[in-house]
């Protein structure tokens, strides 16, 4: 019998009186896709820290090739084959893609003279390996998030690796870039190279994998062949309960007065004629392909596309939104796509993320009310169920899904009338992502509150919103009744946007 490329036994590691991992057995076949699945805090970043020799566990074995391995190292994880690719790509922003790709090589190779021309031919191979299209010239930075990962795989395979460790690779991607990337990850399987890949979106779990190992609190809970689970028996093995899908149902008056009503909005080369009304308590989708329109209307109704064209409407009354500040004032909230770009103060602490959007209503002469902006965000912290024992701690020490529960209680701290929500669960795990759908539900069905979600999860639509636009290259292409639609309708109307 053949030996797993890499197995664990009963691996164990703690961080003072933290149990990260414990009694953790894993194997890892050549040319095999396995998918390691758990929530946030479950402890998968740490056992893939273990595998490339960052981190050396309290107990237990790691074995490569059937050989016990002591004291694995990153050096020697890579000399045998290991290589893992980050969620934040470890790329360089400022230099191209032919830089990024040749650089190790170089510094590995110790040439003290740069040769532009070795530099493309490395890079060059490194693409053709690949085999997808990339501009070598272009600098990193500037290029989308589909695109950085394809660089970080091309760097990948330039050392031949046995062992490819995707973490969280599809975290940012649209539809159809997950479909791009799963045919890049078949052809890497294609070659004997086995891919360990590290998700908690459920669907792709179950689409890309061949065996499937989930863990909990720092301990396996479920494993074997991907055809011996589904997604229900995934999600109670990932968060120890039951987790049913809730349609959403408006039972408001279609013939009242909408909260918000456009019409004829048009920006040049990025929207054009739109109309749209959102009433009290309606949750309203909008679907549409990369470049459809989705964020540049998000952005309009936000204040951020100022001299639009068309009319908006709030409580049957006409307004202007040409700034953010005139948005805010008229009760529209916007929760960012990049949560950590867009969204959160990154060295500041929760509570003074929280109280960013309420300074003018909490200050006095320009200084902050110390005790009721305190006892307001706490207030707002329980509200939202933020795991956090206070507001102190860095916003940095807390989940893709609590801090995403920030952002939302930012703009709840002033009542908005209107939430627009740009990929409100993107990198949340299923128990968090359920918990900000309910609160959602909530807000729409207790307190009125208008709400646009804009999505490329279209479970997530049909499952929350009453109604779900299609927008295609900046025109209005469907208006459909949620109860009446299906991920599978929905999905092939898209297709044949495509």
């Amino acid at each position: 019998m053949t030996a797993p490329l890499i197995e664990l036994r009963h691996i164990g590691k703690s961080f003072a009186a933290v149990r990260a991992l414990d009694d953790v057995s894993l194997q890892i076949g050549k040319g095999e896709i396995h998918c390691l699945a758990g929530e946030n805090g479950s402890g998968k970043s740490t056992l893939i820290k273990v595998i490339s020799g960052i981190w050396q566990p309290d107990q237990g074995e790691i074995l490569l090739d059937g050989q016990k391995v002591e004291g694995l190292t990153p050096r020697a994880a890579i000399a045998h084959g290991v290589q893992v690719i980050y969620q934040d790509f470890s790329l360089f922003p400022n230099l191209s893609v032919a830089e990024n790709l040749a650089l190790s090589t170089e510094l590995h190779e110790k040439r003290l003279l740069v040769s532009w021309a070795r530099v493309r031919r490395i890079a060059r191979e490194a693409i053709e390996k690949l085999g997808v299209q990339l501009d070598l010239d272009a600098l990193v930075e500037t290029l989308p998030t589909a695109g950085k990962q394809l660089v970080a795989i091309a760097r990948a395979l330039m050392s031949d690796p046995r062992l490819l460790i995707m973490d969280e690779p599809t975290t940012a991607l649209t539809g159809r870039e997950v479909d791009a990337l799963f045919r890049v990850v078949r052809d890497i399987q294609s070659r004997g190279i086995a891919v360990l890949f590290v998700s908690h979106k459920m669907r792709e779990m179950l689409e890309i994998s061949e065996k499937l190992t989930v863990i909990r609190s720092g301990r396996v809970v479920a494993a074997g062949p991907i055809a011996d689970f589904d997604e229900a028996k995934i999600t109670r093995a990932m968060t120890g309960q039951e987790i049913a899908a809730e349609g959403y149902q408006w039972e408001g008056d279609a013939r009242g007065k909408p909260l918000l009503e456009v019409a004829g909005l048009s920006i040049p080369g990025q929207l054009e004629n739109i109309a749209l009304r959102i009433m009290p308590g309606e949750i309203v989708g909008i679907s549409g392909l990369l470049g459809s329109g989705r964020t540049e209307l998000a952005l309009a109704l936000f204040g951020m596309r100022p001299g639009y064209e068309g009319r908006v409407r709030i409580d049957g009354r006409e307004v202007r939104l040409d700034s953010v500040q005139q948005a805010i004032g008229h009760g529209i909230a916007y929760v960012p796509e990049d949560r950590l770009t867009e969204g959160l103060f990154l060295t500041s602490t929760i509570d003074r993320n929280m109280l960013v959007t309420s300074h003018d209503r909490l200050s006095r002469g320009g200084v902050m009310q110390g005790g009721r902006a305190a006892q307001e965000a706490a207030g707002m912290i329980r509200e939202m169920a933020i795991a956090t024992p206070t507001g102190d701690r860095p916003v940095t020490q807390l989940s893709g899904g609590n801090q995403q529960r920030v952002v939302i209680g930012r703009w709840l701290m002033n009542d908005p009338r209107l939430l627009i929500l740009n990929g409100p669960t993107v990198g949340v795990d299923v128990g968090s992502k359920a918990g900000i759908h309910r609160k959602i539900r909530e807000l729409a069905r207790e307190r009125g509150l208008g709400v646009l979600m804009i999505s490329d999860d279209l479970p997530e639509l049909v499952d929350n919103c009453n109604r779900i636009l299609v927008l295609h290259r900046g025109r209005l292409a469907g208006d459909i009744a949620a109860a009446e639609t299906s991920e599978a309708r929905l999905s092939a109307m898209l297709g044949a946007l495509a």
